[in-house]
C-alpha cells in the first residue's frame, strides 16, 4: 500500500494512519517547528523540568513540540518483555533490537530535514555548547533513552544513532540526560530566550566561561558591587567583563583556555 505525503492544513501537519484517532498524541504536528521526540521506558517522566520556566512556557506556545514514545508498546510478548540478557553471558539485562527498533521507526515516521538520532550513552562524544546549538538549527531530534546494560548495538547500527554523554559517570537511565540536553538546546530557539544577547553573553557561547554577575543592593554584608560596574562607562564594563571571563576560564577550565589558545 502506497502513502501520501503528509498535507498541511494550516500548521497542522496531517498524515493517513491506520492508529484510531483517540490512541495518537493529543498535540498533533506542527508544519515548521522544531520538534523533539523521545523513546523511552518512561514517558511519564516528560515534559519533566522542561515543562517549567522558559521551556515549559516556549512549549505551550507551541515555540517547539516534545513528543514521546514508549518501548514497553513494542514489547514482545503477552508482557511486552524489552529486554534479554546478554549474548555471550554476563550481568544484567540488554534492551531487544527488535523493541528499539520498532519504537524509532514510529518516532522516524515523523522527521523530516535534518533529524539526528541520539543515544544518551557515557561511552558518547561529550555534549557541549556547540551541540547545543546545532541542534537547535535542525529540524527536530529523536533522542533514545537507554536502561540496564545498554542497547543492541545493532540498532544502533540500524539507524544511524549518535551515541552522546553528558559526563563521565553512568547513571540508572537516559531520561535526565535527555532533559539536560533538550533544555540546552531549547533555549537557543528563536523567541524562547527574552533577550536574545543572553545566549551570546554566557558560560561556553565563545569558549570562555562567563564573568561574574551582580545586581543590587550595591552593598551586601559589606561587599560592594565592583565600582567598575557603577561608572556607567561601557567600554570599560565590557574590558572587565572579558578580563574577569578569562581569568575565571584559565584558573578554573584550563582545557577549555589550552582550546582557545591553540585556535
Amino acid at each position: 500500500m502506497t502513502t501520501s505525503k503528509p498535507k498541511s492544513h494550516g500548521r497542522k501537519s496531517i498524515r493517513p494512519t491506520l492508529t484510531p484517532t483517540s490512541l495518537m498524541d493529543e498535540t498533533p504536528d506542527l508544519v515548521g517547528i522544531w520538534q523533539a521526540r523521545v523513546v523511552t521506558l518512561f514517558p511519564d517522566t516528560f515534559p519533566g523540568v522542561l515543562g517549567a520556566s522558559l521551556t515549559g512556557k516556549a512549549l505551550q506556545e507551541g515555540k517547539w513540540q516534545l513528543h514521546t514514545h514508549d518501548l514497553r508498546a513494542h514489547g514482545v510478548g503477552k508482557h511486552r518483555n524489552v529486554d534479554d540478557t546478554p549474548a555471550g553471558g554476563g550481568a544484567g539485562m540488554v534492551l531487544r533490537a527488535d523493541v528499539v527498533g520498532a519504537a524509532l521507526a514510529e518516532a522516524q515516521a515523523h522527521a523530516r530535514g535534518r533529524w539526528p538520532i541520539l543515544y544518551m550513552s557515557p561511552r558518547g562524544r561529550p555534549f557541549d555548547q556547540g551541540m547545543a546549538r546545532d541542534l537547535a538549527r535542525c529540524d527536530g531530534v529523536t533522542m533514545l533513552c537507554g536502561r540496564f546494560e545498554g542497547v543492541d548495538e545493532r540498532v544502533l547500527d540500524e539507524f544511524g544513532v549518535t551515541e552522546v554523554s553528558i559526563g563521565d559517570f553512568v547513571m540508572t537511565g537516559g531520561e535526565i540526560a535527555a532533559q539536560a540536553m533538550l533544555d540546552a538546546t531549547v533555549r537557543l530557539l528563536p523567541g524562547v530566550l527574552g533577550n536574545a544577547e543572553s545566549a551570546v553573553e554566557e558560560s561556553h557561547s565563545n569558549g570562555l566561561l562567563e564573568h561574574p554577575q551582580y545586581t543590587r543592593p550595591a552593598t551586601w554584608e559589606g561587599r560592594d558591587i565592583p565600582e567598575v560596574l557603577m561608572s556607567g562607562n561601557h567600554g570599560k564594563i565590557k574590558a572587565w567583563r572579558q578580563e574577569q571571563s578569562e581569568s575565571l576560564t584559565q584558573a578554573r577550565r584550563p582545557d577549555l583556555w589550552a582550546k582557545r589558545t591553540t585556535k
